[in-house]
């Protein structure tokens, strides 16, 4: 019998129409066809994103679920409200500008049969923002033990690639209003939790990457939400004193470099 399982996706008024287009085409050709795809509108959308949406809910009005917020409230809480309106226990992330590659949705559900986990991660193809050149690829550790020790330092999960079970994450808290952080600070907690997780190593998801996007990781304004997180998985005990001043220390000194340093760290250090 076939597994049911949702898409999770939220969207907002600055993405790209044609973005926005690609995504949910990837998700609509999979070799699979999800049961249920749970679209959150985080805000007032543009004429030309209402067409897009318009377009695949006539196309699939059986399937597709749009949610409505008359503000943007954050990512956050989109997945957070988003996740409690899919229906089923399994559900995948996908976000509105990435392209899922065909059989992800089969491979991902074949390793939650095969192994007894609550996540299922995949490795990520990192491109430019027209989804022509391949800038990097995202490799994070495949089994349960390796992507605990890693999380103490680094997101251990690429979030677009995620499928999870439901419950599991309802039990953790669910998303929380983490500014940059609301995937990780989620995987900790059901780390916590004693859940249990699992990368493939493939990149069955391709992501809009670049130098724009690692530009805009960088600045002031991160370092404000850097030292709440920390502060927050410190408490939780998650991480001791020595790795909480670490972990701050790198990652303020990382938004603060120039550009050109930090993109030459992303891509001779955190990618390959």
């Amino acid at each position: 019998m076939k597994q049911k399982f949702s898409v999770l996706m939220s969207v907002y008024f600055k993405e790209k129409p044609e973005y926005l287009d690609l995504a949910l085409e990837s998700i609509f050709n999979q070799t699979i066809m999800p049961d249920e795809v749970v679209l959150v509108e985080d805000g007032k959308l543009t004429k030309d994103l209402d067409k897009i949406i318009n377009k695949y809910k006539k196309k699939y009005s059986k399937i597709l679920k749009v949610v409505k917020f008359e503000q943007n409230r954050g990512l956050g809480v989109a997945l957070h409200d988003g996740l409690l309106e899919c229906s089923n226990e399994i559900v995948f992330r996908m976000d509105s500008d990435d392209y899922s590659v065909k059989d992800r949705f089969e491979k991902q559900l074949e390793a939650f049969k095969n192994k007894k986990v609550d996540v299922v991660g995949t490795n990520i193809t990192e491109y430019d923002e027209d989804m022509i050149n391949i800038t990097s690829h995202r490799v994070v550790p495949q089994n349960d033990n390796d992507i605990k020790k890693m999380a103490k330092k680094r997101n251990s999960m690429n979030h677009v690639t995620v499928a999870y079970k439901k419950s599991k994450v309802l039990k953790a808290g669910n998303y929380q209003d983490m500014p940059y952080f609301e995937d990780y600070y989620l995987w900790i907690r059901m780390i916590s939790n004693n859940c249990k997780f699992y990368n493939i190593q493939e990149n069955l998801v391709n992501v809009r990457g670049g130098n724009d996007m690692i530009k805009r990781r960088g600045g002031m304004k991160y370092i404000k939400p850097i030292v709440k997180f920390e502060n927050t998985i410190f408490k939780l005990k998650f991480i001791n004193v020595f790795e909480y001043f670490k972990n701050v220390t790198e990652r303020i000194i990382g938004s603060l470099i120039p550009n050109n340093l930090r993109f030459l760290i992303y891509k001779k250090v955190l990618r390959k």
